[in-house]
């Protein structure tokens, strides 16, 4: 927790002369979705408030704008924690993912698409996976999803799918081998670059749809796997 803790203080910074609610979520959400609070993981007010320097009433608004978008949540008497989710819960997000994504590509206009952004994301999973670095190639694979989104220049959808992507990372924290979790999925991302690239958008949600499908089953697979191992449910 001290090393959690100096990363917050090196965050203070972020908050200027105004700090407001809405920024702290902001650098809680990101140290979530980095795995620096891991799932399960109790958020002390006084730590953070005092690493932030922040009011107990602003983190408390802080924490509450996080549990309504389900990265936290609240437990009577005991506090707040870094959300676990369920194998239905993972389900619940593809099965959103695969209605807005798909949609999303569905949609698109005519060609040639600003496909920069997923461009851009792919290079960044192609260096991750030279160094070895699988959460960051997790990270760029959310960041190519990201940009897939960004295609339909709408703000609400937008925010919709930055707290979706945001939940999916607590299961990607949870999963033991992030190398076979995402790996497999950079050549995909490539895929769907070049046949975007090429403005054909019907193949590009034919292999979306395809992609998410196998995702799941791969994610619920390990997930389900890990945190019965963790628990020791049968």
């Amino acid at each position: 927790m001290a090393e959690q803790l100096t990363g917050l203080a090196d965050d203070r910074a972020l908050l200027g002369r105004t700090s407001t609610a809405e920024r702290v979520a902001d650098i809680l959400r990101s140290r979530i979705a980095e795995g620096f609070f891991p799932p399960g993981t109790r958020l002390s007010e006084d730590s953070i408030g005092g690493a932030l320097g922040v009011s107990r009433n602003t983190l408390r608004e802080a924490f509450r704008l996080l549990t309504h978008e389900r990265l936290l949540v609240h437990e009577l008497n005991r506090g707040v924690f870094v959300r676990v989710l369920t194998v239905e819960d993972v389900e619940d997000i593809y099965r959103t993912r695969r209605l807005v994504e798909c949609a999303v590509v569905r949609g698109l206009g005519e060609p040639p698409y600003a496909v920069e952004g997923l461009a851009e994301a792919v290079a960044e999973g192609q260096r991750a996976a030279h160094e070895g670095d699988w959460k960051v190639l997790g990270t760029a694979n959310i960041h190519f999803h990201r940009e897939l989104v960004a295609l339909a220049a709408s703000e609400r959808t937008d925010e919709l799918m930055r707290s979706v992507f945001a939940e999916l990372r607590l299961a990607f924290h949870v999963v033991d081998d992030p190398r076979a979790l995402h790996e497999p999925y950079l050549a995909r991302n490539q895929q769907i670059l070049e046949v975007l690239g090429a403005g054909d958008k019907g193949s590009a949600e034919r292999l979306l749809a395809v992609y998410l499908e196998d995702s799941l089953e791969r994610v619920v697979e390990v997930y389900r796997r890990r945190v019965t191992g963790a628990t020791g449910t049968p």
